[in-house]
């Protein structure tokens, strides 16, 4: 996740002092306060296939419904996430990726681009129910192979420092939020989907279960 996503944990880190709970709100409402989208460039392959189909072979999908040609989208963005599976949690019972599939060979390509920080949070709440949290104008979902993010910005507008030491600042970074660990890029970062490089056994792994939602920050 860049943006929005990579901020609210960086944010988390600065203060692991706190409770888990505690300052994963804190972040979040921080992070809500301080919204500034961030201006970038998106390249990615597309896939054809429908990620909507669990029973599509990896390597069927990639092999006979894999687009040669690169799209590219430019803009202000408060948010892009890239999974290759649903992450479902107690905040987001259906998913974060909903539509995404563990077996298909595909990534969920999911941008937020600039709109209201009210617009935005109504976007952020649909995760904690049953209702569609894509159905905005300014949310756009891809099913793609392969992507590029590349932050246009001279200076991040993330600011570490008002947190930390000087000396522990990478200058011009900005923050990403890898499977919930920070890592912190001052240039493109390329994501690559690798398939049937591991042989995944069991049963009902994507079904959603009732989750009790413990997230009182929105």
């Amino acid at each position: 996740m860049f943006g929005f996503g990579g901020r609210t944990l960086a944010l988390a880190e600065k203060h692991r002092w706190m409770s888990p709970n505690q300052r994963r709100d804190f972040a979040v409402i921080k992070a809500l306060a301080k919204l500034e989208p961030e201006d970038c460039e998106i390249s990615f392959l597309p896939l054809n296939g429908s990620q909507d189909d669990p029973k599509m072979s990896a390597q069927g999908l990639l092999n006979s419904d894999c687009n040669d040609q690169w799209q590219i989208i430019q803009g202000q963005f408060l948010n892009v996430s890239i999974m290759a599976i649903p992450c479902l949690c107690s905040e987001a019972p259906r998913g974060l990726a909903p539509n995404t599939r563990i077996n298909n060979g595909s990534m969920a390509l999911i941008i937020a681009r600039n709109t209201s920080r009210p617009q935005f949070i109504k976007h952020l709440k649909r995760y904690a129910s049953i209702k569609n949290q894509f159905n905005f104008p300014f949310v756009e979902t891809y099913t793609v192979g392969e992507v590029k993010v590349h932050p246009r910005n001279t200076t991040s507008g993330y600011s570490p420092e008002e947190d930390r030491p000087h000396e522990a600042t990478l200058e011009n970074s900005f923050p990403w939020n890898v499977d919930g660990d920070l890592m912190e890029v001052a240039s493109e970062v390329h994501v690559r989907l690798h398939p049937t490089l591991i042989s995944l056994y069991g049963g009902s792994l994507e079904e959603v279960n009732d989750f009790q939602v413990t997230c009182n920050c929105l």
